[in-house]
């Protein structure tokens, strides 16, 4: 299937519209045509700089807006980072995520430490990526030079759902961010979260702008929301499996060779609800035991499931076939 970037929302509404059945068979199609079925990218998500953070995202548990039991800690220090980072890649990790509760990168000593990590990293051969919040680009440019191989930034939804959630940073300044993170030459991250509250209409607009973008982002994370206490999504309901799938195998229709990333939320799904994701066009995970304050399977429960599915770790850097 030739890769497009100027799909329409009549398109997408005509995909949503599909058979669920017949939405994967199609999504599985184009899946196996730019990757190998049974491989799966194996990331690991270290936060460095937990809670304290001044935007007011409804859904996080690190907004300094909420009472949660998250508390702000200060940056970790390399030895603890390079810990961690030893034992995930030990576990088949082959990218190492470093995230940080940060509004916006600053000139200061903490992203001097945090550039002097991505240098370590790299020389563990993996690929390193970053979520710091908004960029400027003489920043970007410093990440890069660092070795710095993707950056994670999220639309989380749509544009004219985006107000309901979030009000101290635009949606014009993450898509700032995300044009920011490309000139720099860094692979994109950037993805969304399902049921915030929003329609379905939302999540198609979501996944409309990203497959519109030239070229699509590497990585997209497809999260689940994991309700927390004290935010003012702590009592939302979770949307369903079966619409979690059909949104992805919507997005590996659209983004064929994008690495389509089954993110937040798999702690509450069973073997088989992830092998209908991964049959869908699923194709990355976090592995460990927590993504930033939330649970995360365990890694003997995720590596019965890639005895049980045959599933095998996609190597560092590899290039879309």
């Amino acid at each position: 299937m030739q890769v497009r970037h100027n799909w329409t929302m009549t398109e997408l509404n005509a995909l949503y519209a599909l058979s669920l059945l017949e939405l994967i068979s199609q999504a599985h199609q184009i899946h196996i045509q730019h990757h190998s079925p049974a491989e799966v990218h194996f990331c690991h998500l270290i936060s460095i700089k937990t809670g304290g953070c001044p935007e007011d995202c409804k859904y996080c548990s690190q907004s300094a807006h909420y009472q949660t039991s998250t508390q702000a800690q200060p940056l970790l220090q390399w030895e603890e980072v390079q810990t961690e980072a030893k034992k995930a890649i030990a576990r088949g990790a082959t990218r190492i995520c470093l995230g940080a509760a940060w509004r916006e990168v600053r000139d200061n000593k903490h992203f001097e430490e945090i550039l002097q990590m991505i240098k370590e990293l790299t020389h563990l051969d993996v690929e390193v990526c970053c979520t710091l919040g908004m960029l400027k680009e003489e920043f970007a440019l410093r990440l890069k030079e660092a070795g710095l191989y993707a950056y994670n930034h999220n639309l989380d939804t749509s544009e004219s759902f985006y107000p309901t959630i979030i009000t101290t940073r635009t949606y014009q300044e993450r898509l700032d961010t995300l044009s920011i993170v490309e000139k720099a030459g860094i692979s994109v991250c950037c993805g969304g979260i399902l049921g915030l509250g929003e329609s379905s209409v939302d999540r198609l607009q979501l996944l409309h702008q990203l497959s519109c973008r030239t070229p699509h982002p590497e990585s997209v994370p497809i999260n689940r929301l994991t309700p927390i206490r004290g935010t003012p999504l702590g009592s939302q309901p979770q949307i369903s499996h079966w619409e979690l799938v059909r949104i992805i195998a919507i997005a590996r229709i659209l983004m064929p060779k994008s690495l389509i990333r089954l993110s937040s939320g798999r702690n509450e799904m069973s073997t088989e609800e992830q092998a209908l994701c991964f049959l869908a066009g699923a194709n990355s995970i976090f592995i460990g035991e927590k993504l930033l304050t939330v649970a995360n399977p365990q890694p003997d429960k995720d590596a019965e499931m890639f005895r049980i599915l045959g599933i095998t770790g996609r190597p560092a850097f590899q290039k879309v076939g």
